[in-house]
């Protein structure tokens, strides 16, 4: 799994990539994301080549290959999902989103879909009203940031395990977490997201 922080480079530097074809140097990275050194960028650069994200050539400038560069998957987008208090949840198919599932960690066949954010519940971990949070079918553990059917309604919340009991948790104080009160259907498991500029 990547942190946002890795995501963010390894989208840059796929990025440049495709816009300037050539890979973005050590201190172009520096420069976009306003490191105090290169050391920082050489830092998470190393961290993306453990994961197996990126390889890196020592001795090059542009020493940066993106072995999964090529892959491109398209998953479908099923409509939106509350990032506030739930709501009656919509299954309306609405395009499909384009993603590396590289920069997403996703794992070989993996049941992966997307869903348009309305709401502001989430904004402390960085998932904004109009993202696309992209889910993967896969077991929640706790403190996952989970796509939950809540006594048959929607919402995108972080599940908390409290003495065996789960949780949903905003991730902003202005809202109260969600203690299910019949029913708790896990839909789907956070692996990122993607900004949608207005």
């Amino acid at each position: 799994m990547l942190t946002k922080r890795q995501q963010e480079i390894l989208r840059y530097v796929q990025t440049h990539q495709r816009e300037h074809g050539v890979i973005p140097s050590q201190r172009e990275i520096q420069a976009h994301f306003g490191f105090a050194s290169v050391n920082a960028v050489d830092c998470h650069l190393a961290a993306l080549e453990k994961k197996g994200a990126l390889v890196r050539h020592p001795g090059m400038a542009r020493g940066i290959v993106l072995p999964h560069a090529h892959q491109v998957l398209d998953i479908p987008i099923f409509g939106t999902i509350p990032a506030g208090s739930p709501s009656a949840n919509e299954q309306m198919a609405d395009g499909h989103l384009a993603i590396d599932p590289a920069l997403f960690g996703l794992r070989p066949r993996e049941e992966v879909y997307s869903l348009r954010v309305r709401g502001d519940s989430m904004e402390g971990a960085g998932i904004q009203d109009g993202d696309l949070v992209v889910m993967a079918c896969r077991p929640p553990k706790h403190r996952d940031i989970v796509g939950a059917l809540v006594d048959g309604e929607a919402t995108l919340k972080r599940l908390v395990i409290n003495r065996g009991k789960p949780v949903l948790m905003p991730e902003n104080p202005k809202y109260r977490p969600i203690v299910p009160t019949e029913e708790l259907l896990i839909q789907g498991v956070y692996v990122g997201h993607v900004r949608v500029h207005k």
